[in-house]
This record gives structure tokens, C-alpha cells and sequence, in this order.
């Protein structure tokens, strides 16, 4: 089954999955949701469009640089409240977190080639700027990676490729973190669309994490 890899470094990025009202979370690594709304933005697809076909691609992710969890205070009016209204003269502190100086490595595997084809094209020319989980945080890098799609599943294509971030010669094999997708076991997450993104509706998926050492 194919596997399209993504690069996701920058030197700022957020993946919130539980984010209420005015404080903002960040995952330590790429949510799913995160990650297709990055594609959606790319493709040009609506927030009121489905996204069905791009939820049912497996994702996993390799940890290459561990990001600094940090924490902004920002303002914010016409913050949601408990109530379910948002009160535009109402003005808050929010604090959000985002990962300083991340580098990770995505990978989609689906059996649909063609859609991880057409993925891979709108990254090289995005109909939208593409942002690593906030507008106002862009990739450093291109996210899309030569040669395109590997005809690997998605834990070979993860641990076969090169580290995204430079080492030193006398590193040997590094250890990294590696979460992978699964259907039955592991921790919950609540990223998995399953609706437009203009709902807002998220249901829960497993992710089984484990340690890989990877050459250099």
C-alpha cells in the first residue's frame, strides 16, 4: 500500500486536539486533524466540504526533533463562553501553547494512489499558504518531499527514510519516537474529522506509540 511522506519543520507550530473556550493546546506531535486541514488548504477544499477520503488515510509520525513545549499569552475578544455565546466586548487573556523548533516526519498511507498523487502536486503548488496548525505559523522547508509517493507501508516508509534534521558523525544510530495509527489499541486521540471542518466534529482514533533507532 503506498505512503505519501510529509516534512513538517518550523520554527513554531500548534496541533491542538482539546483546545476550549480561551486557552489553546498543543499536541507534542502532529494531529490528524491538524494534518488535513494542512491538506485541505492545499487541495483548495472548502471547510465545508467533506473530507471522508482524506479521513480514511492511516497516519503516523516520526519524531526527528523534539519540539520545546512553550506558552504565549495573547488577547482575544468575542471568546465562546460557558453559556455557548461569545460576547464581542468581552476581552481575555488566552493563553495558547504551541512547539518551539519541531521537525517531523507524517506519513498517509491509503490504498486510493491516486489521491495521495494528487496530494503530493497541490503540496508542491497549494491553491492556499499552507500553516503548521496556525495561520501565522509557516513551515520552514517545503512539506513535500522528493521522490513523492513510496510504494511502502506506512511504519517501512517511516523508518526507512533519512532523518530530516542534521547530525553529527559520531551519532550512530539515533533514537526517535514513532506513533502510528491503529485500529484497536494504544492511547485515544480525538483528531479523527468526521465531518467538514466547518462542523467541527471529531471522533476518537488509537495511536500506538514505540522507539525506533534510525541510522545516520
Amino acid at each position: 500500500m503506498p505512503t505519501l511522506l510529509l516534512r513538517l519543520v518550523g520554527p513554531m507550530q500548534s496541533w491542538g486536539t482539546t483546545s476550549r473556550f480561551d486557552e489553546r493546546d498543543s499536541q507534542l506531535e502532529p494531529s490528524k486533524s491538524g494534518v488535513l486541514g494542512l491538506i485541505c488548504a492545499a487541495l483548495g477544499r472548502d471547510r465545508a466540504e467533506s473530507v471522508e477520503d482524506l479521513a480514511r488515510l492511516r497516519m503516523g509520525v516520526r519524531v526527528d526533533r523534539e519540539g520545546l513545549l512553550m506558552r504565549d499569552y495573547q488577547t482575544a475578544t468575542g471568546v465562546m463562553t460557558a453559556a455557548g455565546k461569545a460576547d464581542p466586548k468581552r476581552t481575555v487573556v488566552s493563553p495558547r501553547y504551541y512547539l518551539a523548533d519541531a521537525a517531523f516526519l507524517v506519513g498517509l498511507e491509503g490504498d486510493d494512489r491516486q489521491l495521495l498523487e494528487s496530494i503530493d502536486a497541490a503540496l508542491r503548488d497549494p491553491v492556499w499558504p499552507l500553516a503548521l496548525g496556525r495561520k501565522s505559523f509557516p513551515p520552514a522547508v517545503p512539506i513535500w518531499l522528493e521522490p513523492g509517493l513510496f510504494d511502502l507501508g506506512l511504519r517501512d516508509s517511516l523508518v526507512s527514510a533519512a532523518l530530516l534534521t542534521p547530525s553529527r558523525p559520531h551519532d550512530g544510530d539515533v533514537p526517535l519516537r514513532l506513533i502510528l495509527e491503529h485500529e484497536t489499541i494504544g492511547a485515544v486521540r480525538f483528531d479523527q474529522p468526521v465531518a467538514p471542518f466547518a462542523e467541527r466534529r471529531f471522533g476518537p482514533r488509537y495511536i500506538a506509540a514505540e522507539v525506533i533507532r534510525v541510522s545516520v
